[in-house]
């Protein structure tokens, strides 16, 4: 089973370290300030308004994800709970963890996501169909059609 006590609550939002310049502001995150190694980095953009990304899990990856650009909203999913976040701003980060449904809905015009992962990309980490999901998770369907 992946992740069967992992919570939508045990994913955090962080808030990232800025330095103020009159000239522009500027924001970073380090590898020793994340809960996890950094092995990729990659970002959407070019997402039309209204669409949506995601729709899947990940058995081993941890995922921070930050809006720095525009805004939309992660729906997390563990089963029995969904939980929606709001990004707007580059200052804050979404630790989402592994085996926890992801969708990223209502993108606004312009937005973009920068990821920052602890795994290279492996299509064998990625669960795509919520059935699956629920399987591997120990949850039968009739429980998580209730919930929510």
């Amino acid at each position: 089973m992946i992740g069967s006590t992992t919570s939508v609550f045990n994913c955090s939002v962080y808030e990232l370290r800025k330095i103020h310049n009159r000239a522009g502001n500027l924001t970073f995150v380090e590898e020793k300030e994340l809960p996890f190694p950094v092995k990729r980095v990659y970002y959407l953009f070019d997402v039309p308004g209204g669409a949506d990304r995601g729709a899947h899990a990940h058995r081993e990856m941890h995922h921070l994800m930050i809006a720095v650009g525009g805004s939309f909203d992660v729906v997390l999913d563990d089963g029995f709970r969904k939980r929606i976040v709001f990004l707007n701003n580059p200052r804050f980060g979404l630790h989402i963890l592994p085996g926890i449904w992801l969708e990223v809905i209502n993108f606004s015009s312009g937005a973009t996501s920068l990821n920052i992962v602890s795994t290279k990309y492996d299509p064998d980490d990625y669960i795509r169909d919520y059935q699956d999901f629920l399987s591997l998770k120990g949850i039968r369907e009739e429980i998580s059609r209730h919930t929510g």
